[in-house]
């Protein structure tokens, strides 16, 4: 019989290190991001053989990686929470959502990036690998739930965004766009890095989940100070007021279709961030960071929608109109309910759609005129029915005007904060939102309503539309995508919603957070 235990033992002892590579690697978990990373590769070893090469095969090869990580990570839906990396990343329905729509960000960028990388003679297979990148880092952070592996997933973010930035080498703007963000976001990674060595030392763990029970257990002002630090780096990443000063000078000095995939992929990274770090690690400190985002919300509303009427540039215009978007969406962070929480991820969703859709028409529009001010596009309707109606739609949706996808978004989060007792961001959300309508109005009536003898220079030397040119058939699928999909979303906003609701139910950390605070309402 001891012979046999001890036979037992050792089979034991022989299965636990294949235990143990099972729980770190879990490929399945992160086998979307696989996808990603293969096109990565494939991508530069396709720019290793030429520029006509990788013109030619980068796209193909975006597009499996891309669309196979979509198909996989819809397989993953309602299925169980997975880990990977020794607990590292969590593959849940609220990282599987926030992975969605910036791998769907990406696509869509790609698509609207392969004509405008072409005409300013940018390498398309360098261009691809870094925005790849970035989408993978983004994608890590949805996931993350170690300090270790939230930093290395924002700074592969980061990193691949400041080259986005400046990746128009011979544009001084665009240089200048990438030193700004380079310097600012370095400042920002060092302010995290600090908030993340006093939660280490606080807890001996660099697991979200330990630190928030240590922080739970034992709140002191130590943690209190790392709250702060966190949240700033929080707020530079979802570019709110008063960490929004990188934002309208990177999004009007970098490529176009960098701007469009920074102001949805990279924010909707930031919002994931802030879901697992404030909720995960800061319950103890409820009350007090709600409070943080509600300032930050209220500030970022009314100074980006405000600042964004005196705007003459339709990438600082749309700058500062991402600013006050971020704000909508905090209104469901702040909320803390699982219809808030449904409401902010329906509202990325859309945002993805409208945002992206006004980016393939500005595209279209530079290419053609090599204009970005609001003023040359006075009568476009005349010769481009297409943009104009394309980009009327999608600033429509933004404003918030039925029946567009935006606004079903937009009064889903409203409806939230208003069941939860935030009157006063539901009050400046509604204001703010008349005053977006105004800017957003005003293009329209620029391009609509102007008498031909009165249109731009540019528009009356406009160019003849070509759709056969490099490029331009996958610019015009995506613009007139986003743009049905804004156009009809609000019609199908139900099951979206329910699709939110169902992304929430299926997150252990939201779900513990709600019992949580059910607790404590029924206690108080």
């Amino acid at each position: 019989m001891v012979e046999i235990g001890s036979l037992l033992a050792n089979t034991q002892a022989m299965a636990a290190p294949e235990e143990l590579l099972n729980l770190s690697l879990n490929a399945k978990a992160v086998l979307p991001e696989g996808f990603v990373l293969l096109a990565l590769i494939g991508t530069l070893l396709v720019d290793l053989a030429g520029e006509e090469t990788a013109a030619k095969w980068s796209p193909p090869l975006c597009y499996v990686g891309l669309g196979t990580a979509l198909i996989i990570l819809a397989y993953q839906w309602n299925g169980p929470a997975e880990s990977s990396f020794l607990g590292a990343f969590v593959a849940d329905n609220f990282s599987i959502a926030f992975r969605g729509v910036i791998a769907l960000s990406t696509l869509f960028s790609l698509l609207i990036s392969w004509r405008y990388a072409k005409q300013s003679g940018s390498p398309i297979g360098e261009y691809a690998a870094i925005l790849l990148a970035a989408t993978l880092g983004a994608m890590l952070l949805c996931g993350s739930t170690d300090l270790i592996s939230v930093f290395i997933s924002l700074e592969t973010l980061s990193v691949a965004s400041y080259l986005l930035s400046g990746y128009l080498k011979r544009d001084a703007r665009s240089s200048e766009a990438a030193l700004k963000y380079l310097l600012v976001g370095s400042a920002a990674a060092a302010v995290f890095l600090y908030g993340a060595s006093l939660l280490y030392g606080l807890s001996g763990s660099t697991s979200l989940e330990s630190i928030g029970i240590s922080i739970q257990n034992s709140p002191t002002p130590l943690a209190a100070l790392a709250l702060v630090f966190i949240l700033a780096t929080v707020a530079f990443k979802i570019a709110a007021v008063p960490f929004h000063q990188w934002t309208p000078d990177v999004y009007e000095g970098s490529p176009t279709p960098v701007v469009a995939f920074l102001s949805v992929g990279s924010k909707a990274a930031g919002f994931a961030l802030a879901v697992r770090l404030l909720v995960g690690c800061f319950s103890a400190f409820d009350i007090q960071w709600k409070l943080l985002f509600t300032v930050l919300a209220v500030l970022s509303m009314t100074l980006g929608n405000v600042v964004a009427l005196a705007q003459t540039s339709m990438k600082r215009m749309l700058a500062y109109s991402s600013i006050g978007q971020a704000g909508f969406v905090m209104i469901g962070l702040v909320c803390g309910t699982e219809e808030g929480y449904a409401a902010m991820i329906l509202y990325m969703a859309a945002y993805l759609f409208m945002n992206l859709g006004a980016f393939a028409c500005i595209i279209l529009f530079t290419l053609r005129t090599g204009s970005d001010r609001i003023i040359d596009y006075a009568g476009l309707y005349q010769k481009d029915p297409l943009i104009t109606l394309g980009l009327s739609l999608c600033l429509l949706s933004l404003g918030g005007i039925p029946p567009m996808l935006g606004f079903f978004g937009k009064i889903y989060l409203f409806f939230a904060g208003w069941a939860d007792g935030q009157y006063l961001l539901v009050i400046i959300g509604l204001i703010t939102s008349v005053v977006s309508i105004y800017y957003y109005i005003s293009v329209i009536k620029m391009m609509v309503v102007k008498e031909p003898k009165e249109a731009s220079e540019l528009v009356m030397a406009y160019p003849l539309i070509k759709w056969d040119a490099m490029g331009m058939p996958t610019l015009r699928f995506a613009l007139l995508t986003c743009v049905l999909a804004t156009a009809i979303g609000g019609v199908l906003s139900n099951p979206l919603f329910k699709l939110a609701n169902s992304a929430v139910a299926g997150t252990p950390l939201l779900q513990q957070a709600l019992a949580i605070a059910s607790e404590q309402s029924a206690i108080g």
